[in-house]
């Protein structure tokens, strides 16, 4: 018989693991509290070896270099439309950069033979009993598992439910952050162009597929607001409220938000939990150790959901053991990655006109702008096991007592 896990969440680091455990033998559910398979959102990219060798070795990165969008570079402007800052596609966009929606379908597409998905559902409770978790859903009837993860995001109701309440865990840094598709009435061939001033950017860019198309990315500082994070109507008259005062393309923008199918809001946090697991319940990605933007979290999600799963694999059921091997060999290397976020709002919109011609001055500079790409190499680097060598030359391997031959460890 082979482990039962359940996965909350479906956007990337949930199918990443669900193929993995799907690859080595396990019983994958994965439950999406969304209707169907989440579209759209910003570009996502990943750079450096240990990004390339994960996706290298799950069969997707020829799959992903064919959807590449070649980086998105984005020219800041004053209130006037002069230019400010022009960031070069390399900078913003990494070894590979794919559509965020994109990347999802790549990844739930190749989990999807070996995985059950439960969309339009959600998890309310969560009960540890003798021999697993007894799981109810909103809508489902209660099942079993022995295994749960919180794939969930940085607002995991996983780790609300086994781990305690958010405010435990995550901690506002002071900016929000928002996007929204609308018709590319500026008629951009490529990249984006903002308006830039303290505290505050608003940007248009180009669709990378549809050349009518572009998506708005809106970013301000502010204090810690409250607002319900499922009205939609509240959260756009939090970003007109925000920008009313600006000129140059921000009033249109803000015109098509009122026709916008869907809104992207949220704040610029970050998640830090000092334990990943609790007996047969883990965290991975940004509910563990997450940052909204800048953090590299799809790149450590893919890794981390590599590394989650072979360990699981190795371990032949010993959940506990793999849990601590999983958080041992990835939380300083996630941590390395997630600094990036604390320094995302600062870095797009300084708080100051100081502070923005500062910024301006030092990345005008191609030699810094190179510095800095070396740099998020070098964080988002980090030696990993081979667990697929390693376990499809095993002759056999026990996963919670049954036996998986060798030919389910290959792709």
């Amino acid at each position: 018989m082979s482990t039962k896990v359940l996965i909350s969440g479906a956007s990337i680091a949930g199918p990443a693991l669900a193929y993995w455990l799907g690859r080595y033998g396990f019983e994958t559910t994965v439950v999406e509290l969304a209707p169907a398979l989440r579209g759209g959102g910003q570009a996502v990219d990943f750079r450096g070896k240990t990004h390339l060798t994960v996706l290298e070795r799950m069969g997707a990165l020829d799959e992903l270099r064919a959807l590449d969008t070649g980086g998105s570079p984005i020219t800041f402007v004053d209130q006037r439309g002069r230019q400010i800052l022009h960031l070069p596609a390399d900078f913003a966009g990494g070894d590979v950069e794919v559509p965020r929606g994109e990347l999802a379908q790549v990844l739930y597409q190749r989990s999807l033979p070996r995985t059950e998905y439960l969309f339009g559902d959600s998890i309310t409770a969560l009960e540890e009993t003798p021999t697993g978790v007894r799981v109810t859903f909103q809508h489902g009837a209660p099942r079993e598992f022995d295994l749960v993860i919180g794939a969930d995001g940085l607002h995991s109701n996983v780790r609300r439910l086994a781990f305690g309440p958010e405010e435990r865990y995550v901690r506002h840094l002071g900016y929000y952050a928002a996007t929204w598709q609308l018709p590319n009435y500026l008629g951009l061939p490529s990249g984006s162009v903002g308006l830039n001033v303290p505290g505050r950017l608003g940007t248009v860019g180009a669709d990378h597929r549809d050349p009518t198309r572009a998506g708005a990315f809106f970013l301000f500082a502010s204090a810690e607001l409250l607002y319900d994070r499922h009205d939609v109507a509240q959260q756009k008259t939090l970003i007109r409220d925000a920008f009313a005062d600006l000129g140059w393309e921000v009033p249109r923008l803000l015109e098509s938000l009122e026709q916008a199918p869907e809104l992207y809001f949220d704040s610029i946090s970050r998640a830090d939990v000092p334990t990943w697991s609790t007996s047969r319940i883990a965290l991975l990605g940004d509910a563990a150790c997450g940052a909204t933007i800048g953090g590299m979290g799809s790149g450590t999600a893919v890794v981390a959901a590599y590394v989650l799963a072979g360990e699981l694999a190795r371990a032949r059921g010993e959940h506990r053991t793999a849990f601590l091997r999983y958080e041992h060999t990835l939380r300083d290397y996630a941590q390395g990655c997630q600094k990036g976020g604390d320094r995302t709002g600062p870095f797009l919109a300084p708080g100051s006109a100081t502070g923005l011609r500062v910024r301006n001055g030092l990345l005008n500079r191609r030699w810094i702008l190179d510095k800095m790409l070396q740099m998020g190499k070098q964080i988002s680097s980090i030696d990993l096991p081979d667990y697929t060598a390693e376990l499809s030359n095993a002759a056999a391997f026990n996963v919670m007592g049954g036996r998986v031959s060798p030919r389910a460890a290959r792709p």
